[in-house]
Parts: structure tokens; sequence; C-alpha cells
């Protein structure tokens, strides 16, 4: 089970880190994406990174401010988002990826966690 954590309301200007947690099977040789949607909105790519972490790509609405990591030995991955603004509230999600590479494209990540809440306010 994929399970996203650390959201939560937060000044303009501010930080916050979110984790994204599974089994060592779940991650195993695996893309992790982190994905976003506000209200009224689709779906979108914010960040992803490589089976090896040596990997990522990030929108372009969030590059210099958020970074990617993961910690394989803990099976998790983390989304540090920092100068967050009112437009990055959302409901954000993690994903597996079906390959080992990196991908924008949602239609290639096949498992999702519930998401986590994160309000910006200005």
């Amino acid at each position: 089970q994929l399970q996203a954590s650390g959201g939560g309301m937060v000044q303009a200007g501010g930080s916050l880190r979110l984790s994204c947690g599974a089994s060592a099977r779940t991650f195993s040789n695996n893309a992790v994406g982190w994905f976003r949607q506000a209200p009224g909105k689709e779906r979108e790519f914010v960040a992803a990174i490589g089976w090896r972490g040596g990997s990522t790509l990030y929108a372009d609405s969030v590059k210099g401010r958020f970074t990617i990591s993961r910690d394989n030995a803990k099976s998790t991955v983390y989304l540090q988002m920092n100068s967050l603004k009112p437009e990055d509230t959302a409901v954000y999600y993690c994903a597996v990826g079906r390959y080992s590479v990196v991908t924008t494209s949602i239609s290639t990540y096949n498992y999702w966690g519930q998401g986590t809440q994160v309000t910006v306010s200005s």
C-alpha cells in the first residue's frame, strides 16, 4: 500500500516535506512520481525520480523550489517543497511508475496512493 503524508497548511513562502512510503516490493526497480490536483483542475505532474535516484524531472512551475529524493533502504520517496505559493494548493499524490526511468506522463504510473492535502495561504 502506498501512503502519502506530510501535507498541511502553511503560509506563502513556507515549506513542507511530503513523504511517500510503501513496501520494498512496491518500489522495487520503479520510478516514483508526485502529482497534484487542485479543485476543478486535472491532475498534473509535479516531479519524478528514477529507481537509483540519479534521474529527476520537475514541472516548470516547481523547478528551483521543490526537490524530490528517495531512500530505497526505507522504501520512501520525499518531496521537499520550499517557497510555497498559493497556487501550489492541491491534493498531492505519489505514484509508482511502470518503468525504472522517469517520465512525466500520468499514464505511465500504475500504482497510486491516497493523496495528502497541501494548502498555502497568501
